[in-house]
Order: C-alpha cells, then structure tokens, then sequence
C-alpha cells in the first residue's frame, strides 16, 4: 500500500515540475512582439481572420507554432507564420505559448 502512494506522488511531482518548466509566460511576452499584430492581446482580437490565442492551451500553441514552423500546416498565413517562426528557437515557441495561455479570454 505504501508503495502505491509512492508511486502516484512521485508520478504526480513529475508531471507538476514538467508543466512548471514549459515555459515562461514573462519570457514569451517579451518574446512575441510580432504576433500582437494579427493574434491581439487586448480585450478584443483586432483581427479578424487571425484566431484568439488568449488562455488557449500552451502544449496546443506550442505544437501549432512547431508545425508552421516546420512547413506542417497549410493554409492562407502559412507561409507567413513560418518566416515569423523560423527565426525563434524551441525554447522560444515554449515561453510564447506559456504567455499566450496564460491570458485571460
């Protein structure tokens, strides 16, 4: 029985310290001045046709921004996204998405 609630507290401290260490959403917020253009962090998304990333989930915009960057995702702003990520590092993509994630909708 002991062995059990080892088990899941370890596993449970795990999962708190990889979810702590994603990214840094003050890092990311000085990190994203060119996406404020489309992806607006004020009360309304000035554009229209550029979703609202506010308080959406940061493994969610990591993987997005990952797959434009990589040239894995098609559509109108693709070529776009990817000349804006390419220059941004892994580590980059992981603070911006904690910043993204971390504003209120």
């Amino acid at each position: 029985m002991y062995n059990k609630y080892l088990i899941l507290l370890t596993a449970s401290l795990s999962f708190t310290l990889h979810a702590d260490n994603f990214g840094d959403p003050e890092l990311g917020k000085l990190k994203s001045p060119s996406c404020v253009f489309c992806h607006s962090v004020a009360g309304d998304n000035t554009n229209k046709n550029s979703p609202d990333l506010k308080g959406q989930d940061r493994l969610y915009l990591f993987n997005t921004m990952t797959m434009y960057k990589n040239d894995q995702r098609e559509g109108a702003y693709a070529d776009m996204m990817k000349a804006q990520l390419s220059r941004l590092s892994e580590q980059d993509l992981k603070d911006i998405a904690a910043y993204y994630s971390s504003l209120s909708r």
